[in-house]
């Protein structure tokens, strides 16, 4: 009777065993599959493009200084004119030309401490010229030729043109679309090199946009959108997030 009590206690342990065995295999199991799922590889795509700017931007001021208003203006009245049509002349049309009003600044008399006083002795008149413009290779050219004027005694302060891309909009989406594509190829990349596989996203982030000079190596955390030349790089960057399976 005892015998057969032990035995009976021997085979319910037995059981209990081997239940507890397979209840560790089936829950490894299924925690190795949840933890799998859980992972996730995430990755950097770039894309970068080369484009011509299409729009130009150009300003030059004409300044005379003069003891009294009536000359300074007379000067001004009588040179801005000359400039315009200097512009004219170069092939701008004068629908792309913009003639500021004038500004005037008292001219004052200053001490020995070079500190200004209130007694006026003389005025200076600013006045500005824009040129807005498509045709951005030859108001470029312009601008490196404008001081051909100051031979003919104009008083021209030429500024840098200034270089802009329009279509920004839609290539930016088209770029962000290019980089996406870059960093699944990467995740692909990474994930067959142990042996997995890359599912949905998880998580995706677009990185801010670098408009830069060609070539340039420049960065910068809030992005750059550069004005001062022709042609230029625009890089998007996606920070993505993909399921390993």
């Amino acid at each position: 009777m005892n015998g057969e009590r032990n035995n009976y206690w021997f085979n319910a342990g037995v059981a209990l065993a081997v239940g507890l065995i397979l209840s560790s295999l089936i829950f490894g199991w299924f925690f190795a599959k949840a933890r799998k799922g859980d992972e996730v590889v995430t990755v950097t795509g770039a894309a970068r493009k080369r484009i011509k700017s299409d729009l130009v931007v150009w300003t030059a001021a004409v300044t005379y200084q003069a003891p009294k208003l009536a000359d300074a203006y007379r000067s001004l009245s009588e040179n801005v004119p000359r400039v315009k049509q200097y512009l004219l002349g170069k092939g701008i049309p004068e629908n792309e030309i913009t003639v500021s009003s004038i500004a005037t600044t008292p001219l004052h008399k200053t001490d020995e401490n070079g500190q200004e006083s209130s007694e006026i002795t003389g005025y200076s008149l600013r006045q500005q010229l824009e040129v807005r413009s498509n045709d951005v290779d030859r108001v470029a050219q312009l601008a490196r030729e404008a001081t051909e004027l100051i031979d003919q005694g104009i008083l021209i302060e030429s500024n840098p043109p200034q270089y802009y891309y329009t279509k920004l909009g839609d290539l930016k989406i088209e770029m962000l679309g290019e980089a996406a594509k870059d960093a699944k190829t990467r995740a692909e990349k990474i994930a067959a090199s142990t042996g997995n596989r890359i599912g949905t996203v998880r998580s995706a982030k677009m990185g801010v946009m670098q408009i830069t000079a060609a070539d340039s190596t420049e960065v910068s955390d809030e992005g750059i959108s550069d004005t001062t030349a022709i042609d230029k790089d625009i890089t998007a960057v996606v920070n993505t997030s993909f399921a390993v399976e």
